[in-house]
């Protein structure tokens, strides 16, 4: 039962037909690309990749990264004249750090996108222009391998991998950044001066590449290509390089009516689904493979889903899933209706049920958190309390609950930037609507349900028992206003726990003149 982006995150859709969008063919052309301006027909289209159309920058030129050459003559001329630089991969940035009035130049990665085997890495090299549906069938189709990375098909792995990376399979296979085994990224040194490096984990630069396993992208350079082989791996054979992909999926779907949910109903149903997480948590568990992203839409979208999926070929898949689903409904009256999807195979499983990009994006407002563990009876009230508004109609805004943690947790926090290493779930709070004149109400809402959920900590994920912060790649600038985050805990503890003196130390030396930056980057010392 296929859904679109827009409709996972917001909730509201329960059929149609996934819209698949195609990698873009790599282009073989190399040299210094062509300045687009605003005269140029290419122009409007290209500014307005972004998928949140809350922001539509307007820089003085964009060009197009086919190569590591094209990144680096970019950058130097951009440096040399002074000129703000941003990076754009797949577009799915929730906050201006691209689309900001003060860009001038935006470096478009989206044709430099090839999936092939490096033989000198003895690794994967993916452009970082590639998005997640491109990479899956490359990977899949060429050696039947994968890597466990998210479920936005049209998402770009520029910003998605060094920002920690995560998806349906992470609860088996950990995190992208553990199967990170370098990047290729054109930096500048204190003498204003680009050029392109490659850091590894085992080279003279392993503190850039250490910095790209959950750093967040847009803050050390422009990274031109990943490197991708699992940790722990020699990098003998491509095939036995990354983690090798299901074979098939069985899958269901649960469907709630808001009309019959009360609220101890609904605090029975989030319970249960935390119960169940935090007693399967460990990278062993029978259930290691089961992801089941709770979709608790706003109430006037009229229901709410559970999908989930899990190996076909994990042992007594048919009972697990059922054993499943039976302590999902334990206690809940009137239960859920139950979609049972099959078995089908990996690949297309995957793409059936992935998030499509919509040529017709819309406009948000996104905030997250970790969970060490479910949250209080209390915090789950205010959920309810935010999805039953009255006052608010918004059939398209959620709160998205996703199981995580397994293989995850047995990293260490600080054997890679990304620090939170003891979850057991991620919260994901949307806003999503079409029209400019509703900014205000929706993201008010949004800022409203959120601090509601956290009031015992300032209206922010403090790290605490329950809480593990943030994610980067769910940016959210309200966690650096005061007038939002009341918690005394600035917004980079909450997003890099105890790693960010190192990641700062990093940028100063990798980045000395702060070429790169937004909002919410690392500051150099």
């Amino acid at each position: 039962m296929p859904v679109s982006r827009r409709g996972l995150l917001a909730g509201t859709a329960v059929a149609g037909a996934a819209l698949a969008i195609p990698g873009t063919a790599s282009a073989a052309v190399v040299g210094t690309s062509a300045k687009i301006g605003p005269g140029d027909a290419r122009y409007q289209d290209l500014v307005q990749r972004g998928q949140n159309r809350r922001f539509v920058g307007q820089p003085d030129y964009v060009r197009m990264i086919r190569s590591a050459e094209d990144a680096v003559a970019a950058v130097q001329d951009a440096v040399r004249s002074g000129k703000r630089i941003a990076v754009r991969g797949g577009g799915h940035c929730f906050e201006d750090f691209v689309d900001s009035s003060d860009i001038e130049v935006v470096l478009d990665m989206s044709t430099y996108d090839a999936v092939t085997w490096d033989p000198q890495y003895r690794a994967f090299s993916i452009g970082a222009g590639a998005v997640l549906e491109s990479v899956y069938k490359e990977l899949f189709y060429g050696w039947g391998v994968t890597v466990p990375g998210g479920g936005c098909l049209g998402v770009g792995v520029g910003g998605h991998f060094s920002g920690g990376g995560y998806g349906p399979l992470s609860r088996k296979y950990g995190s992208v950044v553990d199967h990170l085994y370098g990047v290729e990224i054109v930096i500048v040194d204190a003498r204003g001066r680009a050029r392109s490096v490659v850091a590894t984990r085992d080279n003279e630069h392993h503190d850039l590449w250490w910095a790209h396993t959950g750093g967040g992208g847009g803050n050390f350079g422009v990274v031109t290509r990943y490197l991708m082989r699992s940790a722990g791996s020699s990098g003998r054979a491509p095939s036995e390089s990354l983690p090798k992909a299901p074979a098939a999926l069985r899958a269901t779907l649960l469907v709630y009516d808001w009309k019959t949910t009360t609220q101890a109903g609904f605090l029975r149903t989030v319970r249960n689904w935390f119960d169940f997480f935090e007693q399967h948590n460990t990278a062993d568990s029978p259930y290691a493979t089961l992801y089941a992203p709770f979709i608790l839409t706003h109430s006037s979208a009229g229901q709410f889903l559970l999908s989930t999926q899990i190996d076909a070929a994990a042992p007594n898949a048919a009972a697990l899933m059922n054993a499943f689903n039976a302590a999902m409904v334990a206690g809940v009256d009137p239960n859920p209706q139950v979609f049972d999807a099959g078995e089908g195979p990996f690949l297309h499983t995957t793409m059936e049920r992935s998030i499509a990009d919509t040529p017709s994006p819309g406009r948000g407002k996104y905030k997250a958190g970790y969970l060490k563990k479910g949250y209080t009876d209390e915090q789950i009230v205010a959920m309810y309390r935010g999805l039953t508004d009255p006052t608010y109609t918004g059939p398209e805004s959620s709160v998205l609950l996703i199981p995580y943690g397994g293989k995850v947790n047995t990293v260490p926090s600080d054997a890679t930037a990304a620090a939170q290493r003891d979850v057991v779930a991620k919260m994901v709070l949307s806003a999503s609507w079409q029209n400019e004149t509703d900014d205000a109400k929706n993201i008010a809402w949004a800022q409203k349900v959120y601090a509601d959920i956290y009031r015992n900590t300032g209206g922010v994920p403090v790290p605490n028992a329950i809480n593990a912060g943030s994610y980067i790649n769910y940016p959210d600038v309200d966690l650096a206003d005061p007038a939002y985050n009341k918690s005394g805990v600035p917004w980079h503890d909450l997003y890099y726990l105890g790693n960010y003196a190192r990641l700062q130390q990093i940028k100063s030396k990798w980045d000395p003149r702060n070429v790169f930056h937004h909002k919410l980057s690392i500051e150099p010392l």
